[in-house]
């Protein structure tokens, strides 16, 4: 059975039962007339949108984002510098791909076979290096508001909040607008990601916050058991909803909190998809062949990546996978490779991490959902120009590691209107800083937004009425095509 996040200012598990009192949907489908506001805006602007051009906007119906927590080190993985001094260039080698001139690690292998749909950004960069408050700058596209973190409800809103905020939903099924899976190790190791900024609905209220999932489906077929128990039929279920309406209809006047307001949202979800055979069957592997859950990967992450592939097929508009611990407690957790960097990355991260997301591009593609799913692929920075090298605020690197490096790190995009086949940007000479076509992570999001056929420029209104533009940075054009 499977356990949920019960909204960013907790980050507690909880079981079905729990799901089904208090909720585990964070969604409501608020500000519809914003979204068309929007949609009107981008109309009468003509070709040019954020800078980008209008051919792409609005060419994604779906959006998976694979963050890789902990920060892949880009000198092993997309940007190898193998002129680059010893103690600098690392141990492993780069290998040709399907794109003359360009080259990734030989730990990839199958991803450079399938680096024509591959737009890779070298030039990444931001200046916050801890782990827990520099996800707000990938899942959100803004430095996290106060420094040191503060309270999750101060954190700008998840893409996904922030669609569902905008109405940007599906009227053919109850699942929610946007959905993370956080596979959890049952060993009982380490989830720092729980304790990352940007990952909910932030100052948009609880009542958004992503559906968190965190069922390891390597262990089971279904992302979670969201069926009624055999004592509650369907028409006593239906009497409950009704008087539930009754009591929430008497509690409004009480000018209830944004607390029990979320409450009340999440129940609304949770009976939705109760009822909806459609919705339910989408959590449901088992439909899958075995040998295309094989294709991804019999490990927590590739289960975690096909599921997100079930729920693009049903219309859910973004959807998170993060990293999983894979509950190794003796070297560093994720991607946080501190110690044993070249170990670590060939034999228990890389490999599952090429597998998976060459198996997304290739299902997507053969399934016809490629040209209208963006798949972008980061993690919240980079690693250290050299080997063993500390900085300040990082954790320090043992001999055979490296530490927290913010200021270059890639990040790869694919799909719905990404120009395959293309390098933007590029780091020095030591993969430390950007050289060329430097690329912020509120540019990202001003690409994921354009592509998904919302304004960058957008003007939104937080609670207190104050005006906001929607997003900071603007379109990576190099990137789209």
């Amino acid at each position: 059975m499977a356990r949920f996040v019960e909204g960013c200012s907790s980050f507690r598990s909880g079981s079905r039962r729990e799901f089904l009192r208090a909720g585990g949907l964070g969604l409501l489908n608020l500000g519809l007339p914003t979204l068309l506001q929007a949609r009107e805006m981008t109309a009468a602007q003509g070709d040019v949108i954020g800078g980008a051009s209008a051919s792409t906007f609005g060419r994604a119906k779906s959006c998976i984002l694979l963050f890789m927590w902990g920060g892949p080190a880009q000198q092993e993985t997309w940007d190898l510098k193998p002129e680059a001094p010893e103690g600098v260039r690392g141990e492993f080698k780069p290998i040709a791909t399907t794109v003359p001139g360009l080259e990734i690690s030989e730990h990839f292998p199958m991803l450079s076979q399938r680096a024509h749909r591959l737009a890779v950004i070298r030039s990444m960069h931001h200046g916050d290096v801890n782990h827990t408050t520099a996800t707000h700058e990938l899942l959100t596209g803004r430095p996290i508001p106060r420094v040191g973190g503060g309270p999750f409800g101060e954190d700008w809103p998840h893409y996904g909040s922030m669609l569902a905020h905008l109405g940007r939903h599906q009227d053919r099924t109850s699942l929610p607008t946007s959905i993370q899976m956080m596979p959890v190790s049952l060993d009982g190791a380490p989830r720092f990601v729980e304790s990352s900024h940007g990952q909910g609905a932030g100052w948009l209220g609880p009542a958004l916050d992503p559906f968190t999932i965190d069922a390891d489906l390597n262990r089971q077929a279904a992302a979670a058991d969201f069926r009624l128990p055999a004592s509650i039929a369907p028409g006593r279920f239906a009497d409950r909803r009704k008087l539930l309406q009754t009591v929430e209809d008497q509690a409004r006047r009480l000018e209830l909190n944004a607390q029990v307001q979320a409450m009340q949202a999440h129940y609304v979800r949770a009976h939705d998809l109760l009822t909806d055979p459609r919705a339910l069957a989408a959590f449901d592997l088992d439909q899958e062949d075995p040998k295309l859950r094989d294709r991804y990967g019999r490990h927590a992450h590739g289960q975690a990546v096909l599921q997100a592939r079930r729920l693009v097929e049903a219309g859910v508009p973004i959807t998170t996978v993060f990293w999983q611990n894979d509950g190794t407690t003796n070297v560093s957790v994720y991607w946080d490779t501190h110690n044993r960097n070249f170990i670590d990355l060939k034999t228990r991260l890389m490999p599952p991490a090429d597998q998976a997301f060459s198996a997304l591009l290739d299902d997507l593609g053969s399934r016809g959902l490629l040209d209208e799913t963006l798949v972008v692929w980061t993690g919240e920075f980079g690693r250290t120009p050299r080997v063993g090298q500390s900085v300040v605020g990082g954790a320090g690197a043992g001999r055979d590691g490296r530490d927290h490096w913010p200021h270059c790190f890639s990040t790869v995009l694919a799909g719905a209107g990404i120009r395959g086949g293309t390098v933007w940007g590029a780091s020095d000479r030591w993969a430390a800083y950007p050289a060329r076509d430097p690329v912020t992570p509120a540019d990202v999001a001003a690409t994921i937004y354009h592509l998904l056929g919302i304004d960058p420029s957008l003007e939104i209104r937080d609670k207190l009425d104050r005006p906001h533009r929607l997003c900071l940075g603007e379109p990576v054009t190099g990137v789209l095509a």
